[in-house]
């Protein structure tokens, strides 16, 4: 990739350089996964090939060191030696179909066949890891894994029948051995550096592989843009033309990905690296708050969590960003560095104004710690926007009660989409505390919300319903929580009762698996 510019994107290589124009393009922004791919890294023992889809569109290039990258042009190599047709004149040798796209033939799963690309890599990769695990997915799971994949002209119902045939095809397996093995040949200890000019200028992409490094660098440079999973910072580019300069890549430092509790087993943290995915952080949260399932399976696509960070996320500070209302719900601080300093703030204190916050020159996020007495609250988060899957909120919530004997000892109100910062709602919580937990108290709150927030219109929702969705969700929390006859969260939500439709994740089916 001699002389490529850095944020050259993974799509544009593959179609104008590598001329594998089996990757389409569609939006260029990762909503619509006609170029979806799949990246293949050594996982943590070194010993196996851990497999996850991306959008090649909003992924830079260099990003790619040390990975191995899968297009659909691959999956007709792992299906044997082509065969002569001797139906065919010429004798043109037959390429045999991978499962996958053998299915999707049978069920009739494409018609203008230009998304088909992405939805046959995303199945390939839910295939390869059922079939590593000897299971196979029910179609809500098959569901959830094409949520990021789009398709306008076949609907959806036909490809999560080929998503089910596909394991009834005689099996066809990745040889990851081979790959493991030249992975580790690229394996290095040092840092990652690459620069390309563009026009008169050198741009540099580092890729520490260290905390220490990264602080370093981070104080050589303090306007370099940092840049994780580039979900955001890709859009920058490719929509907004903007230039980018230098670039710290964090995903190289294995520090910044740790996932774990650190502490007392009870009174500890759950401590998530601001490297880690969200994919990773969000799952290590659902396993201790279940109820915050939906909103980890609603932020976005699987591509994007893949490969976008909670921490990019939470220091990005975009007023409609998903993770940080539930993380203010949960009393989360965040770890900022700078240098060797190394400090923490409770998270509802780190915005000051619209993408504005507390970063000093030099510093940078390095993680996001949660107590874990925070998650023995009942918690809730609730997600509002226009699609039910891969869409951007209106509005999100993030709730914690505690109660004791019917009282309200603590609550956590936040509110992303209702002002210029993700913030909580002082006053509704104050309406709240020390006060039976009845619909008195609600109505109360609820009053308190239009005091917290003047919400702004915009394209995605007006003020009006903004204020009237976030007063509604506080009664919500009340009917699943209130001391008698509480509602199991199937009854407060339109998902269990609807038809089973076919089209934009109206074919889920019932609770998840």
């Amino acid at each position: 990739m001699s002389g490529v510019h850095p944020t050259r994107s993974v799509l544009d290589w593959l179609r104008e350089d590598a001329r594998c124009t089996g990757t389409k393009e569609g939006c260029n922004e990762g909503d619509c996964g006609a170029c979806t791919v799949v990246i293949g890294e050594l996982s943590a023992s070194g010993e196996a090939l851990d497999l996850q889809t991306v959008n090649a569109c909003i992924q830079f290039l260099p990003t790619l060191h040390g990975k191995a990258l899968f297009t659909v042009e691959d999956l007709k190599g792992q299906c044997g030696a082509p065969k002569r047709d001797p139906a065919l004149h010429d004798k043109r040798p037959v390429h045999p179909l991978h499962p996958v796209q053998q299915a999707m033939a049978d069920c009739h799963g494409s018609q203008c066949g230009f998304c088909t690309p992405g939805f046959v890599m995303s199945l390939w990769s839910t295939y390869e890891h059922h079939q590593a695990q000897g299971t196979q997915p029910t179609r809500q799971q098959l569901a959830d894994d094409l949520s990021g994949n789009l398709c306008r002209c076949t609907g959806y119902r036909p490809i999560i029948d080929a998503g089910q045939r596909m394991f009834d095809l005689p099996a066809v397996r990745l040889d990851t051995a081979p790959v493991v093995a030249a992975l580790r040949t690229l394996q290095r200890e040092g840092s990652f550096d690459y620069a390309a000019p563009l026009g008169a200028r050198i741009d540099h992409f580092h890729a520490p592989r260290t905390l220490d490094q990264l602080a370093a660098l981070r104080m050589e440079k303090p306007g370099a843009r940092i840049l994780a999973g580039s979900t955001d910072v890709g859009l920058w580019v490719n929509k907004q033309f903007r230039d980018l300069g230098d670039i710290l890549f964090v995903g190289d430092v294995a520090d910044m990905k740790a996932v774990e509790v650190r502490g007392d087993a009870v009174d500890g943290e759950l401590y998530i690296g601001a490297g880690a995915s969200l994919e990773r952080a969000f799952a290590a949260l659902v396993a201790r708050v279940p109820s915050l399932a939906d909103v980890w399976l609603r932020f976005a696509s699987p591509p994007i969590r893949h490969a976008g960070t909670m921490g990019g996320n939470v220091a990005n500070g975009s007023p409609i960003g998903d993770s940080p209302p539930v993380l203010m719900a949960l009393d989360a601080e965040i770890e900022l560095r700078q240098g060797a300093r190394v400090r923490r703030m409770p998270l509802a204190d780190f915005y000051l104004d619209y993408m504005k916050n507390q970063l000093e020159s030099g510093e940078f996020v390095q993680g996001i710690a949660v107590p874990l007495t925070a998650m023995q609250r009942q918690v809730r988060a609730y997600k509002i926007s226009k699609r039910f899957d891969c869409d951007i909120s209106a509005l999100c919530a993030g709730f914690a009660i505690a109660l004791d004997e019917g009282v309200v000892t603590d609550v956590r109100l936040a509110f992303g989409g209702m002002a210029a910062t993700v913030r909580r709602a002082a006053l509704a919580e104050a309406a709240l505390v020390g006060k039976p937990w009845t619909q008195a108290s609600v109505n109360a709150a609820r009053q308190a919300l239009a005091q917290d927030f003047q919400p702004l219109s915009d394209m995605r929702a007006s003020a009006g319903y903004r204020l009237q969705v976030a007063q509604n969700l506080i009664q919500r929390l009340w009917l699943e929580t209130r001391t008698q006859d509480a509602l199991p969260t199937s009854a407060t939500s339109v998902w269990s009762v609807m038809p089973h439709a076919v089209g934009d994740a109206a074919i889920r089916e019932g609770a998840r698996a």
